[in-house]
């Protein structure tokens, strides 16, 4: 069993499959971390005068992708939940290091060519080619 599970969320419903996953690796003494980040790419591109507003939508997506993560744990194994700013795969990687995680549990489209391009490549390569600790990748359908 693993004591810290890392489960970045972007609030789709293929994170509750991740989720689910997560929660077979869990034990009694486990901590799901829950994690969700605030692209500042998205907002940086929105306009000046409708910045404030994207970010603020974007920060309410984050935390109710969170909390929903978290009541998917309730009774299975205690979890903690963060929203943070920043590009996805650092944040996640940093949030990994900072917090000792043991393995990082996260889902997958298998996007390729135009698809991939429009999501600014894949969140999931990108924290699989630079962890220094164990990521599971789940197919989402």
């Amino acid at each position: 069993m693993y004591e810290d599970i890392l489960v970045p969320t972007d609030g789709s419903e293929g994170t509750m499959q991740a989720i689910e996953h997560a929660l077979e690796l869990a034990g009694a003494e486990s901590t799901v971390h829950v994690l969700s980040v605030v692209d500042q790419r998205v907002y940086l591109a929105a306009g000046g005068d409708q910045q404030d507003a994207v970010i603020q939508s974007l920060r309410d997506d984050a935390v109710q992708a969170v909390e929903r993560c978290a009541e998917k744990c309730e009774g299975k194994a205690s979890s903690t939940t963060a929203v943070r700013d920043g590009v996805p795969h650092r944040v996640i990687l940093d949030y990994a290091d900072e917090h000792d995680i043991d393995v990082v549990v996260m889902g997958t489209h298998g996007r390729t060519g135009r698809d991939k391009l429009t999501s600014l490549g894949s969140v999931t390569e990108r924290v699989i080619e630079n962890a220094k600790r164990p990521v599971l990748v789940v197919h989402i359908d």
